[in-house]
């Protein structure tokens, strides 16, 4: 779905600060249906690998690929209707008056025929539970981050890129957010990005990480296997979740341990016997 091939990009000068990295030599591939995560430090170059992943941005050097197709060849309104992009604040995304406008305005720019936008816009204000008539800008973070999701998967799109999708909000809108996208990603085999410093919700969602530094991928691989390799995670400045960190204190009966059910058995069966 995503595939990353030797790019290369770099700000200009005036324009480089803590938080626009230059991207190395970068190689990755990001396979339609997986939960991929992305995690490194600020200004490791997480959120320059999200604008080339959405053709906002081209690479100096290389080639992005989404979904086979060369972001340098074709429109970033094509990139789009493939890709969506959700922000960490839901108000740089919000740009019309009502929740119901707001819904709708992606499938129209994007010319969905008219009675299929009316059945989107209404099935995701159910979905979300928002009222179409609401100010979007006088609704709560977390509602105005649930309008903001709803603007993007309605346009449904084959990949989900998520920056931080959970700043900010509380555990209920954390979780119900983050529900939601996994059973998009199980049931319909949406693709889903996340950049994230939340090392629990890597944990608890991710099936595969990605960690960078310094603009370089210094290593990937399976959920598990990530949050128990400190010498990546060091190098990236992130610790892993708590759980996986607390087995690796334990020893090695907590080997396998990485979730609080797996630790909740691990300590039953150590006082069993």
């Amino acid at each position: 779905m995503l595939k990353f091939d030797h790019v290369t990009f770099s700000y200009p000068d005036e324009d480089r600060d803590a938080k626009h990295a230059t991207i190395k030599d970068l190689s990755f591939e990001i396979k339609k249906g997986e939960f991929v995560a992305l995690i490194g430090s600020n200004g490791a170059g997480k959120s320059t690998i999200s604008r080339l992943a959405n053709g906002l941005l081209l690479p100096d050097s290389g080639h992005v690929f989404v979904d086979g197709e060369d972001t340098t060849k074709v429109r970033t309104s094509a990139i789009a209707k493939k890709v969506g992009f959700l922000f960490q604040n839901p108000d740089r995304q919000i740009c019309q008056n009502t929740v119901e406008e707001e819904i709708a305005f992606g499938p129209k720019v994007q010319g969905v025929d008219p009675e299929e936008v009316k059945k989107r816009t209404a099935e995701a204000l159910e979905t979300f539970e928002l009222k179409g008539d609401w100010f979007p800008f006088n609704r709560s973070r977390g509602e105005r981050q649930r309008i903001a999701l709803a603007s993007v998967l309605v346009c449904q799109p084959q990949m989900v890129i998520l920056d931080e999708p959970t700043t900010g909000l509380d555990y209920k809108e954390c979780i119900r957010i983050m529900d939601y996208i996994t059973r998009l990603n199980k049931e319909q085999g949406l693709t889903v990005l996340m950049v994230s410093h939340d090392m629990e919700l890597v944990q608890e969602y991710a099936s595969r990480v990605m960690v960078l530094t310094d603009g370089r991928l210094v290593g990937e691989g399976p959920t598990n296997t990530i949050m128990k390799n400190m010498e990546i995670l060091k190098q990236a400045h992130v610790l892993p979740a708590q759980i996986p960190m607390l087995a690796m204190r334990f020893g090695d009966r907590f080997a396998d341990v990485y979730t609080v059910e797996e630790m909740t058995e691990a300590i039953r069966g150590g006082v069993q016997k």
